[in-house]
Formats: structure tokens, C-alpha cells, sequence
């Protein structure tokens, strides 16, 4: 037996079968980060408690094999991929608490910073550190990389706003500095680690040179190599050691949680673009700017703003600006409004006298700002999308002391033009001499990595021994930065950090190869190769911001994932390996494109916008057969029927439940499902069909295209009452004569179709569609509204798949969705007499897309004294009718949205689609309805 199967089998043994993961398809799923660092663990387990972390570093002893802990797994130097076993938090660590009325959080580490500033939004708020990845990175990394950000500088990074740690060492010891008597306990219990920590710090402190250094180095940003500054920040040792974890990267204990000082929130903002002629013009502006009290000071060279020229809403002059130009982003914040304007007055005669070549208005429009900020935030996505094929985007980060910051900008362009990296770009922090560049790599030949490793020779050279700069500031060392530890820190630093992973860390357990790695050549093994595979998966950077919003990333695979698997399929089949090949392929037609709901929502946070949904599909309709394609021709040309079908098939089950019990159909199909998978469930929420009545005025408003959904499903299953009936006594409250068809059966959006790959059918039944629209709202001349959210989302991004003809009556269509019916069209007309005391909404994906998040605030706050939408709510994963086929996707997607609703006292739960109300009404035991029943239940 292997290593390999006895480190599996041992796993196995002390983990349950779901937490516990050794498929190919999930060790290659795991193989990634977002660095250009590739590495095949041997197992994937996801502890619940610290027992089980102290099990597992028992279990790495007795076979001789390495932990490496992971949160979000967006980490950029490598040091969140292993060979070893892959510790995943991210699943079951999720606490936040607020200590001290806010002005401390408890955290876990597997809960996203922006999860915690969420939360901490009540009391105004927010932790130091904020990293650009604080939607993706989790509190494990944001802590063990000691992440800092635009804003916090020195000062608000990880190191400096932790308060107390608890955490477990190499040996299965847990301490904890909230805890007085863990100090004694420390001392008695650990002898030799106690002793250890006082004679490196009195090494330190005896070491007049290298305190020196330290004290220099940190008044920068600074991320590579250990913390050594707790050295001399702190007196005892567990004090020190706590600190020393901070920005360890995983290599010398588990973090299990942290208390940390908050921040104010300043909800005042004052932002500007100014522009200098040359990014030394700009850098000699820093010190004064930063001396206003400048929160953000973000500095863009000329090819960084080349990249964001043609972004939507750019400005235009941003073209003509001349070829040396450079600019920086401004923003200053306060507490009050007087505070800013006070900020502001004494800003502007310091920028008067400022060499600025061109300046817009500094603005306090929260539009604007955003899109400023926009501009800044979209230089990475401009290069990345559009860098070559088969290259890795490299996201960098090194500081200066801001005294350099231009002449090191100018030195780093034509390290560029030496190296021939034409499309290179940067951007950082100003205000910290903190230089963020971009640029593309190739490690396809050996040729291409010798490139990359001179070139990072001489960036070593520049920054370090020119600049006396750091060569990583916030992106941690990692694999990239281990062979120039010593070349930055030098011989006595390298010495006390050599002995303190030694120390700590005995049998090398942690995170081998990160931070102290004896291979000089490490950073330029297991690189990444990104070989040329789809247009959809080419322009993944593997960043990881994608999986947040993912409903199948507890449940099987995340969207990065579905990328890295068909990259590892494609290496794979150039190296041979038939069998890890084969069983790849096999377990992604489930795991990869069955249990995907193509919801798209990944595509809202990721940098270059792939929707992996699209990816999905165009691979289901890849491996449909000719039959396969024939019988969804055959359903979407016999609509009709099959709707007929369905609606007795409903009515029958419902006849079942009225007889043996409410409960009856979901038990049957429950053990169908045992012998027969591909089964549907019916779940408990399943309503009975809904007849229609046409309603034909003279003269119309709108027209109503009651959805297939509900048509079969539409009714309240606690009033019984059809969302159809509900819209027309709303529409006459309103005094808006409502036009319902009389030839609805057999009419669809034809969704069904377009997610589940069948694109004859969905061809031809959308423009079917669209001509029954066109007639309906007779040649455009009336709205037409849809009760379905992801309805209304799919005939209005239909325009591709249509004829010619078509795309003409689609452009003359006005096609709103009932949530925009209910704000614009109903509210203005009818009279709120009885607001609701509370009620939860949940946003379903389409709302994101379609922009319509504000429309269903706007309703929630004129129809709600206490409005809720859960921080966790996101995609379902019901997509139509795929809940029905795999319900675990759906008792995944909403598990912690349902858990917050129920903690909300709150019965009363609204949302804008059938098939995600049922699912969550699953989940969390709470009825939810249309949003239209809401309007109806407040008005008269």
C-alpha cells in the first residue's frame, strides 16, 4: 500500500465520508490557489472542532506528512497549496461575535472579511486590514498573511489590531491569550518552546544592527519572512509567539480564532482624480497629500490607465492624457459631514499647490465615487482578461520607503522593457510606498522560466539592495519570495527565523517549503502551467472570488474548481496519465456540469467576468446525443402537452397527499430516488396547479404573462390563494387594467432548455416566444410583466438566439419583471394603510443581474417597519427544476441563509421566484411568497 492510501485510509477511519476527500477529482480540484503554484494534495478534510485539528497534526506525525490549513485559497505566493493534506476551514469555522459594543470582533477563520465588516456595520464599525480580496479571503488567511490593504497602512494591519489568539501548536497544545492562566500554563507545560522564545528575543534585542533593521523595515509594509518584530514589541513569550503567528502563513501553529480592535467606519468620503506628468511628479505629491489626513492615496501609472480607457464610464480625457502621465486616486474620510468639509478645506489649498496637470472635482456623490473606485479596481481584470493564452496573470506587490516610491516606479518600467513584459502595469497604495504590478508569464518552456527567474534576481537587486524596500508587502512570502528571505533580512534575521520554525515546528509539519525553504530554486518548481483549453476557461485567473457566490461549493465543485479540473484535464492528457484521466472525467459529468445551477452569479465578482454557467451549459450541450436533442425538439414543439401532463401529474400527487397525507408524495419519491437517482422529489412545498382566466380589456396596461411555474405551482400553500389572483387585485387596486391572455398553455420562456444545453430547442422555442409577445403586446405597444424574476432575466438577454425578425420586435418589446411592476407601476398608485412590523427577503440571483436589488429595498422599506435580508442570502441552487432532480444542491446553497432567517423570529418571508421560495421555505421551515402578496397584504 502507498504512503498516499494509508494517509487516506487513516483519514477515513476518524473522519466521516463527507468530510473527508481522496477522488482525483477533488485532490486536482484542490491542486490550485490563486498563485501560479500547483501542487496535488494527498487528501482534503474539513475539521469541525479543535479536537480535530489536534487528530490531525497527531495522525501528520505518525505518517510523516504535512498540514497545510486553507480558508478562501486566495492567496498569491503560493502558500496555500500542498503535497501533503489540504486542511480546509472554510467550511465550518464561520463565527464573528462583537466584543466590547463593537469595538472589538471574535472571529473564526473561515468567515470572509466582508462578512465580518457586515456585521459590523451596526456599530459603525469595520476591522483594520482590507485587503482587495476581502469579499473572497477569509479571516484564517487575512490573519496568517497579516493582510493589510488601500486604507489601513502600518498601522490597521492584522499584526496591530489583533487582541487576543487562541490557537494550537505543532505538538496538539491549545493556548489562548484572552485566557490569564494560559501564561503560567505556557511556561510549565512548554519549557523548552518557553525558553526558546527569551533567548531569541534577548538574541534580538542584543542585536543593536538588527533591531535597527526592524524597526526601519517595519515602518513599511512588510510581508516577508516571520513577524520578527514581536521581538521587540512584546515581553512574554506567549505574547511574543501569538504575534509571530501573525503573517506566519500556516508554518507554525493553527489559528482557531481571534479577537480583534475595530476601526471607525467613516461614512463621509470626499474622492478625486489628480494627474502629474510623470509618476516621479506624482510620488513627490504623496508626503504632502498624506499630510492632509488622505485616507487613500492609489497610484495608477500611464499603462495602468491605458487599460482602463474603454471601461464603461471612464472619462474620456483619460485618452489624451500624455504618454508619461501617472495619476493617484484621493479620497479623504470623517465621522460627521463637518469633519469632511473641515478635511476638505484645509485639502484644498495643499493640492492648489500641487504640479497637477489635470484634476477632476473631489465629490462626495456615492455614484461617482463608485465609479472612480471602478477604474481603480478594473486595472487588474483589464490586463487579465486580455493577456495571451496560456499565460499566468502576476499580481505582485512590493514598498519602498515613499521617499523613492517615483524613482522605483520608473527603475520597475524598465525592468519591464528589459525583460520584454510589454503589457506590465502599476498601482498600489501611495500613501505606503506599497507598488502593486501586473504581468503576463508563460511557463511553458525553460526558456520562459529562466526569463522569470533572472527577472526576479534583479527585482531583489532593486527593491532590496537600491531601495532597502520590501519585496513582498501585503501578498505574503510564500513559495515566491523563500529563496530572498535572507537576501532581505540578511544572515542574523535569517538565523532567528531558521530557529524559530525549528523551534516551534520540529518535524517540519506546517506548511513545508513556505517561509524557510533551503531550495534557492523553489519558487521556479511546480509552477503552473495554464495550457490553452476553452474561451470560457483561458482568461481564469484562478483567483478564487468566484466560490462565495457559488451554491454547489459546499456540495460539490465551485466555479474555479470547474476551471482548474479542465485544466488538470487537459495536462493530465498530455502526460499520459490515462487512469487519473478517466476518473476525472467521470465524476465531473455529476460533480462538474450535473449539479452546476448556472446561475451566472460567479461572474459578478470575478475580475474578467466568466460566467462558468456558460461554460456549463455549452458542455452539456456538448455531450448531448442526436436522440437527446431530437426529444427536447420534440418537448419544446409540443409545450402544450407536456404542460397538460405535468399539471395531471400534480394534480394526482396532490390527490395522494390529500388522502395518505401532506407528506406522502415526498416519502414516495423519496425511496424512488433510492432505487432510481435521476427521480424528481416532490417536496412538501408542491402546490396544485392554477387555472387562469383570460382577462381581454378594450383597452390595456400591461400585459401579464402568467409563468409556466405558475401556472403549475403558483399558490400559497398556507392561503392557497394563486399569485394570479393576487396580481389582478392588485392591478385593480391600482386602477391598471391588466391584459392576461387566453392562449398561455404552452408558452415558456424557454429556460429549461438554454440551462440544460438542448440550444435547437431553446432556439426555436424563444423566438416562438417572442412572436406570441409581439402579438400579445400588440407590436410593443405594452409592457409585459412576468411573475417570475429569472423569467424575466432570460427573455430579456434572449436577443442572441434570435431570428433577424425577431431582434427587430425584441427592440420594440418592453419586458419588466413584477418586482419592477410593483415599485414603478403599482406603489406610485396605491396607499400603504398597515405596514408589516418585520419581514425577510431573500434576493434571488436574476435580481442581481438585472440591477434590481435597490427596487426590492425601495419595496421592503415602504412596506416593512423592520426589513431583513439575511447577510448570507445568495443563490438557492433550485435553477428552475434542478432542485427537484439533485436536492442536496439546494439544502447546500441555502443551509446558512436558513439558519439566519430562523434566527430572525420572523414568519414572514418573501422573495420574487416559485421555485427558490420552495427552496428555501424547505430549509428553513418559513412560508415564503410572492412579493406581490406583501403589496396586497399593506394596501387596500
Amino acid at each position: 500500500m502507498t504512503k498516499e492510501k494509508e494517509i487516506q485510509q487513516a483519514l477515513a477511519a476518524y473522519f466521516p465520508a463527507e468530510r473527508v476527500k481522496t477522488r482525483p477529482i477533488d485532490l486536482h480540484a484542490y491542486s490550485s490557489d490563486a498563485s501560479f503554484y500547483s501542487l496535488v494534495p494527498k487528501a482534503v478534510v474539513f475539521p469541525v472542532n479543535i479536537e480535530e485539528v489536534q487528530l490531525l497534526f497527531q495522525l501528520a506525525k505518525q505518517y510523516q506528512t504535512s498540514l497545510t490549513f486553507r480558508t478562501g485559497g486566495t492567496s498569491l505566493s503560493g502558500q496555500s497549496v500542498t503535497e501533503g493534506i489540504l486542511v480546509d476551514l472554510s467550511r465550518n469555522w464561520p463565527l464573528v461575535k462583537a466584543e466590547m459594543e463593537g469595538n472589538a470582533v471574535r472571529v473564526q477563520p473561515g468567515i470572509t472579511g466582508s462578512r465580518v465588516n457586515y456585521f459590523l456595520k451596526q456599530y459603525k464599525k469595520k476591522i483594520g486590514p482590507d485587503p482587495a480580496s476581502i469579499n473572497a479571503a477569509m479571516m484564517g488567511g487575512i490573519l496568517s498573511n497579516n493582510s493589510s490593504g488601500m486604507c489601513c497602512g502600518v498601522v490597521n494591519n492584522s499584526y496591530h489590531t489583533v487582541q487576543y489568539l487562541q490557537f494550537v501548536l505543532p505538538n496538539g497544545e491549545l493556548f489562548n491569550t484572552e485566557n490569564k492562566a494560559d501564561y503560567e500554563r505556557f511556561e510549565t507545560t512548554q519549557p523548552q518552546l518557553f525558553a526558546g522564545i527569551q533567548k531569541l528575543t534577548q538574541q534580538v534585542r542584543n542585536n543593536a544592527a538588527l533591531t535597527a533593521k526592524i524597526r526601519e523595515k517595519y515602518k513599511i509594509k512588510n510581508t516577508v519572512g516571520y513577524s520578527i518584530n514581536a521581538f521587540l514589541d512584546y515581553e512574554h513569550p506567549l505574547d511574543v509567539l501569538a504575534h509571530l503567528l501573525i503573517g506566519a502563513e500556516g508554518t507554525l501553529a493553527f489559528i482557531a480564532e481571534a479577537v480583534l480592535h475595530t476601526i471607525p467606519d467613516k461614512p463621509y468620503k470626499s474622492t478625486g482624480l489628480l494627474f502629474f506628468a510623470s509618476p516621479a511628479a506624482a510620488c513627490n505629491a504623496i508626503p504632502a497629500l498624506k499630510e492632509s489626513d488622505a485616507e487613500a492615496l492609489e497610484f495608477m501609472d500611464r499603462a495602468a490607465i491605458h487599460s482602463i480607457e474603454d471601461l464603461a464610464g471612464a472619462p474620456a480625457f483619460l485618452k489624451s492624457l500624455p504618454e508619461n502621465s501617472a495619476g493617484i486616486l484621493c479620497e479623504y474620510q470623517a465621522d460627521t459631514a463637518t469633519g469632511l468639509q473641515q478635511k476638505m478645506e484645509k485639502a484644498a489649498q495643499l493640492i492648489e499647490a500641487l504640479p497637477i496637470t489635470y484634476k477632476t472635482e473631489f465629490t462626495t456623490d456615492e455614484t461617482i465615487q463608485a465609479g472612480y473606485w471602478k477604474l481603480r479596481k478594473g486595472m487588474y481584470p483589464a490586463v487579465a482578461a486580455v493577456r495571451q493564452k496560456g499565460t499566468s496573470a502576476l499580481l505582485e506587490d512590493v514598498a519602498v520607503p515613499v521617499q523613492h516610491l517615483g524613482a522605483a516606479i520608473e527603475d520597475l518600467q524598465q525592468l519591464f522593457i528589459k525583460y520584454k513584459y510589454y503589457d506590465a502595469i502599476v498601482f498600489g497604495h501611495a500613501k505606503e510606498g506599497n507598488l502593486h504590478f501586473l504581468l503576463s508569464q508563460s511557463f511553458d518552456t525553460p526558456e520562459e522560466i529562466a526569463v522569470f527567474g533572472a527577472f526576479n534576481d534583479e527585482l531583489a537587486q532593486l527593491v532590496v539592495k537600491r531601495y532597502n524596500g520590501a519585496l513582498k508587502a501585503e501578498h505574503g512570502t510564500g513559495r515566491v519570495i523563500a529563496p530572498y528571505v535572507e537576501t532581505e533580512w540578511g544572515a542574523d534575521a535569517y538565523a532567528v527565523m531558521k530557529e524559530l520554525k525549528a523551534l516551534i515546528d520540529p518535524g517540519n509539519i506546517l506548511n513545508p517549503g513556505v517561509i524557510i525553504n533551503a531550495d534557492s530554486q523553489c519558487h521556479l518548481k511546480n509552477l503552473k502551467p495554464m495550457p490553452v483549453v476553452e474561451a470560457e476557461v483561458d482568461k481564469c485567473v484562478e483567483c478564487g472570488y468566484c466560490e462565495n457566490r457559488c451554491p454547489s461549493r459546499h456540495f460539490t465543485l465551485t466555479p474555479r474548481q470547474r476551471i482548474v479540473l479542465r485544466r488538470s484535464l487537459s495536462r493530465l492528457k498530455k502526460a499520459g496519465d490515462t487512469a487519473t484521466y478517466n476518473s476525472i472525467v467521470k465524476d465531473y459529468a455529476y460533480d462538474g456540469l450535473d449539479t452546476c445551477a448556472v446561475d451566472g452569479m460567479c461572474a459578478t465578482d470575478c475580475p474578467v467576468a466568466i460566467n462558468t454557467g456558460e461554460l456549463v451549459k455549452r458542455l452539456r450541450k456538448e455531450n448531448h446525443s442526436k436522440t437527446g436533442n431530437a426529444i427536447a425538439g420534440l418537448v419544446a414543439k409540443n409545450f402544450g402537452l407536456v404542460e397538460r401532463l405535468i399539471k395531471t401529474g400534480l394534480r394526482s400527487g396532490q390527490l395522494v397527499n390529500s388522502i395518505l397525507g401532506k407528506n406522502a408524495m415526498f416519502k414516495l419519491t423519496s425511496g424512488i430516488r433510492k432505487i432510481a437517482p435521476a427521480f424528481p422529489l416532490w417536496p412538501t412545498q408542491l402546490t396544485a396547479p392554477v387555472p387562469v382566466t383570460p382577462q381581454l380589456p378594450e383597452k390595456a396596461d400591461v400585459v401579464y404573462f402568467v409563468s409556466c411555474i405558475s401556472r403549475t405551482m403558483g399558490r400559497d400553500i398556507e392561503k392557497k390563494e394563486s399569485i394570479v389572483e393576487v396580481c389582478r387585485r392588485l392591478a385593480t387596486k391600482a386602477n391598471i387594467r391588466l391584459l392576461i391572455p387566453a392562449n398561455l398553455t404552452g408558452t415558456c420562456c424557454a429556460q429549461p432548455f438554454s440551462s440544460k444545453g438542448f440550444a435547437p430547442a431553446y432556439s426555436f422555442f424563444v423566438n416562438k416566444t417572442i412572436t406570441t409577445l409581439w402579438e400579445w403586446s400588440k407590436q410593443g405597444a405594452l409592457p409585459i410583466v412576468l411573475d417570475i424574476t429569472s423569467c424575466t432575466h432570460s427573455l430579456q438577454t434572449c436577443r442572441p438566439h434570435l431570428t433577424p425578425e425577431n431582434q427587430q420586435r425584441f427592440d420594440k418589446l418592453t419586458i419588466i419583471d413584477s418586482l419592477q411592476f410593483a415599485t414603478d407601476m403599482l406603489l406610485p398608485r396605491l396607499t400603504i394603510t398597515r405596514k408589516k412590523d418585520k419581514a425577510v427577503f431573500h434576493p434571488v440571483c436574476s435580481l442581481h443581474k438585472m440591477n434590481l436589488n435597490k427596487n426590492l429595498l425601495q419595496l421592503a422599506t415602504q412596506t416593512v417597519l423592520e426589513p431583513i435580508i439575511p447577510s448570507t442570502a445568495g443563490c438557492c441552487g433550485m435553477a428552475g427544476d434542478r432542485g427537484f432532480f439533485y436536492p442536496g444542491l439546494p439544502a447546500s446553497a441555502t443551509s446558512a441563509e436558513a439558519a439566519e432567517v430562523k434566527n430572525t423570529q420572523c414568519n414572514d418571508c418573501y422573495s420574487t421566484a416559485k421555485t427558490c421560495e420552495m427552496a428555501l421555505a424547505e430549509a428553513s421551515g418559513k412560508n415564503y411568497r410572492s412579493i406581490l402578496y406583501l403589496l396586497d397584504e399593506v394596501t387596500d
